[in-house]
């Protein structure tokens, strides 16, 4: 009698054959699009078709979608992880560590020691679907990704945690000339980073390894970024694809299924219909044609041509996934446009609109040029357009046209989600998807492709849906769990495609601008961007707000529109776009380099144009653009990092001490320093934080969800334990020093007890002491008393209370006196500003955003763009403790108010706030609506920037550039760029 196990995945269905011996007789794979029952019957069908004579068989069915088919027709079912162990003990005996990665699923089993498995949860990054959505970004198969892949010669930072995150950092990339050889190899790069970072939760990964699943399998790449970061050889055996289904064979019951009576049950199986619902958006087809009717659309492609000697002003909005162009007369008429796909790479695409616009005008004379969206700088350059516009000026430029008083514009793109307040003719709020797009256009694109349409397609099948399904506000990976659940259901693809147009909408309200009252958005609201081009979305959108929204006819060509119009508006003698001659002669190309030219090695893309022109992408410093001379508005961050300069490694009597150089450190360190120098012991940094310490240390960290700044720590500890420093010193401090400015000064949590986690992540057998005592710094009165007995307790030079008493009175001098030069900085610096009228910002956040891997270079783009840049610690000593309706506990956010409270109420109108939150970090999200009240009582900007260790640079720009913008105009300048 046959054996059989199926294997029913999130994407595929694996069936293999096996005989009493557990012979493969025979085995099957395919994509199943989510039609899993017909597809099993098929391939069931198969089977009896090859194995006549077989009249029982015994079957077993393992994998992530195949529990509700096993339950409801009574076959048995083993969870794939148990079937996954049981083929490999029959199969490969001796192995200690299984690394699978499958459609969306992935899980690492540890075999030898104490058996533990790892799974990944409602998140599919770094699996097949990842992989696969990196593919379609980049406009190639997955076979052409891992050929390109071979070829690579630098490896970008990409996050793989979801394809959102990663879409987010591959796009600039391509659009600032990436070449698909590195990004291919970098996206590999990225999902070994995070499945062993991710998943393996701190445990070694060593020994016999082995590769399964179809990643692991068709992707020799992978495999060899995997050995490379693990460092060593792992094995992808014969049937790699088949371990789930070979060990549920092998698991298969006593019990016998007559082979013809499955079939007939399979055949007449059917899914109940019982899912959550939502209204259907349109009732009748009369309703429909009424709602066009308020809403027509016409194409976003217009060609119109003249050979007048006609004056016309140029709008390119390279975006996220789609590049747009127009061209506008001078009574600002859209008289030529193009709507297209970028590619990757808008630079041909600009250069093609330009000659066709050239061909349809022949005699037209450009008045001025504009460039916006991601692709800004690069347009800007490569074609020397005369002004690049920040996105939210352009689209509000654009929404004026249609509403002058329009208070609410919100425009949705590929990737990108964009909302704009206006408040007395002025932008007064900004709201931008900073880490996530699973509200956007690319949302709705991913799954049209997935079950087989178009956009457009997908889009009309959901317009008369009478159930759709509720899907809620999720991101893409937790929302394709939901649809595969319900097309389990029974949910037809109508009812699908309405219920994710409807969530795009509830993503955008609630994730992204997340309203607390539909009215607080205003009634003149403007919806843009091709995403509103979709009835579905549209009319999803009016019925959660309750009312009509404008949607103009160029809806998909705003960005464009409003970098033309601003672009006429703000024109110069002469336009320097490239004209027809320059353009013939025009050529692009494309090379990448790793910058020397200071610590932060940026890895840089440089682009290069026939005249001689060329524009650099991926700096984080001005150094490659405009030279090391380049001036600088002064930054208190660059003056706290020279301060701490000044406490370098040093030898002394006794044993040398290593200090981490991460999280509290970074405003401790002088106390430290001076503590153990003074008392004769050497001392070590751990040095500059980089992406080559985090990986270097990623697979000690257990924990998936902490913050970055956590997670770098354990590539600081591991760095000095290569370095062979066996006394490593890194206490726990449930308290700060006490500053007067709150209720009390607690340490954030991870900060104070990190350093148990990282006690607990030694290497097995290490001699290394890491010292980890509980210590009050905050009680300087006894705290030389508790210091001298750890230090009596741990080493052996039996230190007097004297000179223990000496050397805390200097640290605690030191600190003191730290702070004090910060203090004074800060004033010097304000002042500054205020005498010669200059913009500030304040840069708030915690002591380890100091880190210039942690703060990826924002506090230079502050200064580049013109503001100074001070602390939160460098001027809340000014103002006493902050009104807040919070219970105000924590030191470094007691600063935060403390600093905005001196912001609001300075008197100096030209001063603002950003704030730095780490993702992971739960505190930071009390802050948020505090520092606003204060804020806003005198009408300053605030905004708050997510970072991570990847962060969309490009977005953040955008938000900032954005800030200095709607600041201006609140001020009533106006503002170029």
């Amino acid at each position: 009698m046959i054996r059989i196990g199926l294997d029913v995945g999130s994407t595929t269905l694996k069936s293999v054959v096996l005989n009493e011996d557990g012979e493969i007789l025979y085995q099957q794979y395919e994509r199943h699009f989510s039609q899993i029952t017909s597809k099993v019957n098929e391939m069931l069908s198969e089977i009896r078709k090859l194995f006549p004579e077989e009249e029982s068989v015994r079957l077993c069915i393992s994998g992530s979608a195949g529990m509700g088919l096993a339950q409801d027709l009574n076959i048995p079912f083993a969870q794939e992880v148990y079937a996954t162990r049981e083929a490999v003990n029959m199969l490969l005996p001796g192995t200690d560590v299984v690394i699978e990665l499958g459609g969306e699923d992935a899980k690492i089993l540890f075999l030898s020691g104490s058996m533990d498995v790892c799974m990944n949860g409602s998140c599919a990054g770094g699996t097949g679907a990842f992989i696969d959505q990196m593919a379609t970004l980049l406009g190639i198969s997955q076979d052409e990704m891992n050929a390109l892949a071979a070829s690579h010669k630098k490896v970008y930072s990409i996050a793989s945690r979801c394809g959102v995150f990663a879409k987010s950092d591959i796009q600039p990339l391509l659009n600032q000339g990436a070449t698909k050889e590195d990004v291919s190899a970098s996206i590999f790069a990225a999902v070994a980073n995070q499945t062993i970072a991710g998943l393996a939760h701190g445990r070694q990964i060593k020994g016999n390894v082995v590769y399964l699943g179809g990643p692991l399998t068709f992707f020799s790449q992978l495999r060899e970024t995997f050995d490379n970061a693990l460092s060593l050889q792992g094995t992808c055996p014969e049937h790699s694809l088949y371990f789930v289904s070979y060990g549920a064979a092998l698991l298969s019951q006593d019990r016998n299924f007559h082979f013809d009576t499955l079939l007939k049950a399979l055949a007449a199986y059917k899914s109940s219909d019982n899912y959550a619902s939502c209204q259907p958006l349109f009732e009748t087809r009369e309703e429909y044609e009424r709602f066009t009717e308020k809403h027509p659309k016409r194409s976003q492609e217009i060609t119109t041509t003249s050979q007048e000697p006609v004056g016309l002003s140029v709008g390119i909005d390279a975006g996220s996934t789609t590049l747009k162009a127009a061209a506008i007369n001078e009574q600002g008429e859209v008289v030529f446009s193009r709507y297209m796909s970028n590619a990757g790479n808008p630079v041909p695409l600009v250069k093609g609109f330009l000659e066709q616009l050239y061909e349809a005008f022949p005699n037209a004379r450009i008045l001025s040029s504009a460039t916006t969206g991601y692709g800004e700088e690069i347009i800007k350059n490569a074609f020397h357009a005369d002004f690049g516009v920040v996105e939210t000026i352009a689209h509000y430029t654009a929404a004026k046209r249609y509403d002058p008083d329009v208070d609410f514009i919100i425009d949705i793109g590929g990737q990108d989600i964009k909302c704009f307040q206006i408040r007395n003719q002025a932008i007064d709020n900004i709201f931008l998807n900073e880490a996530c797009s699973s509200g956007c256009g690319s949302f709705l694109q991913t799954f049209a492709g997935a079950l087989g349409y178009s956009i457009d397609e997908f889009a009309r099948r959901g317009l008369f849906a009478n159930r759709p399904v509720d899907l809620g506000s999720r991101c893409t990976v937790f929302m394709n769990s939901s649809v595969k659940q319900a097309q389990k259901d029974g949910a037809t693809i109508e009812n699908i495609a309405a219920g994710l147009s409807i969530s795009v909408v509830k993503n955008a309200l609630y994730k992204v601008i997340r309203i607390k009252d539909k009215d607080s958005i205003g009634s003149h609201v403007i919806v843009q961007g091709g995403t509103f081009l979709n009835d579905t979305v549209l009319r999803a959108f009016e019925q959660e707000l309750g009312h009509e929204v404008i949607r103009p006819e160029l809806s998909g060509l705003m960005g464009a529109y409003g970098a033309a119009l601003y672009a006429l508006e703000h024109k110069k003698e002469a336009s320097t776009l490239l004209g027809k001659e320059a353009l013939e002669k025009f050529t692009h190309k494309v090379t990448a380099v790793t910058c020397q030219g200071c610590t932060n090695h940026c890895r840089l893309t440089i682009n290069t144009f026939a005249d001689g022109g060329r524009f650099i992408g991926g700096n984080q410093c001005d150094r490659p653009v405009q030279g090391s001379n380049a001036k600088k508005m002064p930054s208190m961050y660059e003056f706290k990092k020279d301060l701490l300069e000044s406490y370098p490694s040093v030898s002394g009597k006794y044993e040398t001490i290593g200090l981490l150089m991460g999280l509290n450190t970074y405003e401790l360190l002088p106390f430290w320093h001076t503590l153990f120098t003074e008392l004769g012991f050497g001392i070590e940094l751990s040095g500059k934080s980089g992406k080559k310490m985090y990986h270097d240390g990623q697979n000690t960290i257990p924990s998936d969800t902490v913050c970055y700044p956590a997670k770098l720590m354990h590539g600081h500890l591991k760095l000095l334990i290569d370095r062979g420093i066996d006394t490593i010193f890194y206490p726990c401090l449930s308290y700060n020093f006490d500053e007067d400015k709150a209720d009390n000064h607690y340490n954030c949590p991870v900060v104070a007890y990190y350093p148990e986690v990282l006690n607990n992540s030694l290497p097995e057998g290490s001699d290394v002491r890491f010292l980890h005592p509980y210590l009050g710094i905050h009680r300087p009165k006894d705290f030389a008393k508790h210091f001298r007995q750890f230090l009596n307790d741990t080493f052996d030079h039996g230190f007097s209370k004297k000179e223990v008493n000496a050397a805390v009175d200097h640290a605690y001098e030191h600190y003191r006196q730290h702070l004090e030069k910060i203090r004074s900085e800060g004033d010097r610096l304000y002042a500054y500003g205020v005498e010669n009228g200059l913009p500030i910002i304040v840069l708030c956040g915690h002591p380890y955003h100091l880190d210039e891997e942690i703060n990826h270079g924002i506090d230079k783009f502050i200064t580049q763009e013109g503001a100074i840049l001070l602390s939160e610690d460098s001027l809340g000593h000014h103002t006493h403790k902050a009104d807040t309706d919070v219970l105000n506990q924590w030191t470094y956010h007691a600063r935060l108010y403390s600093a905005a409270d001196f912001i609001n109420s300075c008197g100096y109108d030209k001063i603002d706030l950003v704030q730095l939150v780490s993702f992971g970090c739960g505190l930071d999200a009390i802050t948020t609506d505090e520092v606003r009240a204060i804020l806003e009582e005198n009408g300053k900007i605030y905004t708050q920037i997510k970072i991570d260790e990847i962060t969309n640079l490009g977005a953040v720009k955008i938000r900032l550039r954005s800030l200095f913008a709607a600041a201006q105009e609140k001020r009533g300048k106006k503002h170029v760029g």
